[in-house]
């Protein structure tokens, strides 16, 4: 069985920063889209960062310019740098990754920014 799971979350002032991790395991033959979801409360689940298996990284425009998402496939890990964060980045943030051609999830990880 294979899992993603995140980590990095926490409390930060806005204009700080954090670095979320998404490390997967198990039996994983091929990792190909992976991404960074966020979800605050009352709303849906957005995009936030994706890198496609073919294509250029996509952000969303409410992050561009200070979002940063990176993949480290030795390791098999997706990062999500988060830099100049704002109070309206609070959300639970998932990790995605397409594993074995196969959609899987992280748990979440909670993301608060005070103001």
């Amino acid at each position: 069985q294979v899992q993603l799971v995140e980590s990095g979350g926490g409390l930060v002032q806005a204009g700080g920063s954090l670095r979320l991790s998404c490390v997967a395991s198990g039996n994983i033959f091929s990792i190909n889209t992976v991404g960074w979801y966020r979800q605050a409360p009352g709303k849906q689940r957005e995009a936030v960062a994706i890198i496609p298996s073919r294509g250029s990284t996509i952000y969303a425009d409410s992050v561009k310019g200070r979002f940063t998402i990176s993949r480290d496939n030795a390791k098999r890990t997706v990062y999500l740098q988060m830099n100049s964060l704002k109070p309206e980045d609070t959300a639970v943030y998932y990790c995605y990754a397409n594993l074995n051609g196969r959609g899987s999830w992280g748990q979440g990880t909670q993301v608060t920014v005070s103001s």
